[in-house]
């Protein structure tokens, strides 16, 4: 009879280490193969993200270089009608001085010269009275808007193209949003100073 406790015993201990040693197997095969096809996963994902969002910024760059026009596919704006930058005429906004503010705190003045691509040639007319400085009420309202939007750049966001991008794309979406999509085709940022 003790003999048959003995191996009693040690039958359920041989069942407590077998069981204890495929719990850490099971455990052990979920970390070496699921942690690894998690990673791949996540990867693959982050990749595709980074490297499908760049590619609308660069086509929409290389459009605008061939065509002459920037479009926007996510504000609505864009070209419309318009087939080639022959028969677009251009405005110019009188230069726009902003203060803005940096990381640290340090105040800078912000000079922008704006130009609108448009396919009405009486754009100008209505931003901008005949004397060529003071600005109709087509005009206050769009300076107002692109007041509020550039006191709250800081001198980073103008870096790099495609920064400019970005703020072109914005700035256009105000205009259209003011005066119209169909009357304004593209922003061009002829020049910028930060003192």
């Amino acid at each position: 009879m003790a003999d048959e406790n003995e191996e009693i015993e040690e039958g359920a201990d041989g069942e407590e280490a077998e069981g204890g040693k495929k719990k850490p197997g099971i455990m052990k095969l979920a970390l070496f193969i699921g942690l690894p096809v998690l990673i791949l996963v996540l990867g693959g994902a982050a990749a595709f993200l980074l490297l499908s969002g760049g590619g609308d910024d660069a086509d929409q760059l290389a459009e605008a270089g061939e065509h002459g026009e920037a479009t926007d596919d996510h504000g609505g704006g864009g070209s419309h009608g318009s087939g080639s930058g022959a028969d677009l005429a251009v405005a110019t906004l009188p230069d726009l001085i902003v203060s803005i503010t940096d990381a640290n705190g340090r105040n800078s003045l912000l000079t922008l010269q704006l130009s609108f691509e448009t396919p009405d040639e009486h754009l100008l007319e209505s931003l901008v009275e005949e004397d060529g400085e003071t600005l109709t009420a087509d005009g206050r309202r769009l300076v107002d808007l692109y007041m509020g939007f550039l006191r709250e750049l800081r001198p980073d966001d103008l870096s790099g193209s495609a920064g400019y991008q970005r703020i072109r794309m914005e700035l256009l979406r105000r205009a259209q949003l003011v005066l119209g999509e169909e009357r304004v085709s593209a922003v061009l940022i002829t020049n910028v100073l930060i003192v």
